[in-house]
């Protein structure tokens, strides 16, 4: 998990680390040791986080570089896997495009 992303989530929500720990049920401790990247919580404690603060488990791993919504991921894959062939290759194609002008 990035830590740092843990860190801007929590400030942006105006919390301190002891709110953030009370939430979580966690210690104080606990959060300051993910934030500064030197303990990494289990994958339970890792999908609590990303709903808390409604971002994708890849934008808090550091791998997406937008906090998708994770109530806005799942409507759209489904919408997608019911297109025919010839509509996923131009949405893939698309996707890459968009993917390139926004260095994604």
């Amino acid at each position: 998990m990035d830590g740092s992303r843990l860190s801007e989530l929590r400030k942006e929500r105006g919390l301190t680390q002891k709110d953030l720990a009370k939430i979580l049920s966690v210690s104080e401790n606990s959060i300051s040791l993910y934030e500064r990247n030197i303990i990494t919580p289990d994958d339970n404690m890792k999908i609590k986080i990303a709903k808390y603060f409604n971002v994708s488990l890849d934008y808090l791993l550091g791998v997406a570089k937008i906090p998708l919504p994770t109530n806005d991921i799942k409507p759209k894959i489904i919408y997608f896997s019911n297109l025919p062939e010839k509509a996923n290759e131009e949405l893939e194609n698309f996707l890459n495009y968009l993917k390139g002008k926004y260095n994604l």
